[in-house]
């Protein structure tokens, strides 16, 4: 299954847990800071992502919503498929 996921650079404080989580290594700490002083996390790759949701469980900012390849959108608490 092919997923995407979108990261809010504002809600994001880099605590790089995300990047722990993901299986295929496809995140990254941005080189630029945002507003509040943190380097955010950012997608490296969206081409290799499975929309598996594991950076999303992870994150304690809520910061990363996943996007599976039926365009549905899962969040945080409701990592499932809809079918």
């Amino acid at each position: 299954m092919k997923g995407k996921i979108t990261i809010d650079g504002k809600l994001c404080k880099g605590c790089g847990f995300c990047i722990t989580a993901c299986p295929k290594g496809l995140i990254v700490l941005s080189e630029n800071f945002n507003a509040m002083g943190y380097y955010p996390a950012q997608p490296a790759d969206s081409d290799g992502c499975n929309g598996c949701g594991l950076c999303a469980v992870m994150c304690p900012d809520i910061a990363i919503e996943v996007w599976r390849e039926d365009h549905s959108k899962d969040t945080r608490c409701t990592i499932q498929d809809s079918a």
